[in-house]
């Protein structure tokens, strides 16, 4: 018969071997596991590699056709510049800052997209916190006004808007583009800013009520700064309609009013040879739009990820 001491020691002994055992174990898995996961991480990694390649080869293409003359475009594919160097230049782009058309468009692009983008971020923050912290009669009714509104193409606007600021006279100006953009893209604005102000903690916008502070006060100090991650998504998605549109503008704006989507479309009309300006004024369009992307990613990816985690 064993005694206290001697059953204890031999407990402890086999509490022991059985640890070892599950850390071998445990230590296998993971060295298993490991390998599967780097494995599949390798696949993952590959595929996300061939479609980014597939995604940037027309932005390659028309980088390296911006760089070549018209001859060279028209007699060969871009892709033979990485066996002829020489044919390399800027001169197109010295054409295009000369081409008084093209970069007046550009400017009449930012004309458009700079009050567009502000009063939707403005007016949409506005109403998101009214439909998220204030209550008011027909609160409800009005986010689904809100919601529906998302689901309007903006096709069956065309013929209504015209007829509208043609008796206005503002049809074939930039304010007929502005205040398009502004119309369609505050559905969007409001619903997105409302949901994200809904995430503020309650306990602190009551905290703020008690100590004095006014709805204005709590939206422009506490509601703003907090929803910034929003705020920087929705500049994005709003500045990249408005740049990119040409539907709009083809229909709104007038000679004098036409951004560069619309250049560039007029002038690929009227001159189909003329490859190598149109290839600058294509690509230097693009590199606003890649600069405010990348400028504010950090916090597009943040609105993103809100709310998927706690």
């Amino acid at each position: 018969m064993t005694s206290p001491v001697e059953q204890d020691i031999a407990e402890k002994s086999v509490q022991g071997m059985d640890e070892r055992t599950e850390h071998v174990t445990r230590k296998k898995d993971s060295i298993g596991s490991t390998i599967a996961s780097a494995f599949s991480h390798s696949i993952v990694n590959i595929i996300l590699l061939l479609v980014a390649a597939v995604w940037l080869l027309p932005t390659i293409g028309l980088f390296f056709s911006s760089l070549r003359s018209a001859k060279d475009n028209s007699s060969s594919g871009w892709w033979t510049v990485f066996g002829n160097a020489h044919e390399l230049t800027i001169e197109n782009y010295s054409k295009l800052l000369g081409n008084s058309q093209m970069m007046g468009a550009l400017w009449n692009t930012v004309i458009i997209v700079v009050p567009s983008t502000l009063a939707v971020i403005f007016l949409g923050a506005m109403a998101g916190y009214a439909l998220a912290w204030i209550d008011f009669p027909g609160r409800d009714w009005v986010l689904i006004g809100v919601v529906a509104l998302m689901a309007v193409p903006i096709q069956v606007a065309f013929i209504p808007l015209a007829r509208l600021f043609g008796s206005v006279g503002i049809f074939g100006t930039y304010w007929a583009v502005i205040i398009f953009h502004i119309s369609f893209g505050l559905p969007f604005a409001v619903f997105l800013l409302r949901n994200y102000f809904r995430q503020i903690s309650p306990e602190l916008m009551e905290a703020a009520r008690l100590d004095g502070a006014s709805e204005m006060r709590i939206f422009l100090r506490i509601a703003l700064p907090l929803a910034t991650p929003a705020i920087a998504s929705l500049a994005i998605f709003q500045f990249l309609w408005s740049w990119n549109d040409m539907l709009v503008a083809l229909i709104f704006a007038g000679p004098d009013s036409q951004p560069i989507t619309v250049a560039i479309q007029s002038q690929l009309r009227q001159f189909s040879a003329n490859m190598d300006i149109l290839a600058a004024g294509a690509f230097l369009s693009m590199l606003l739009p890649l600069g405010v992307y990348f400028a504010f990613q950090k916090y597009f990816v943040s609105a993103l990820m809100a709310g998927s985690t706690k």
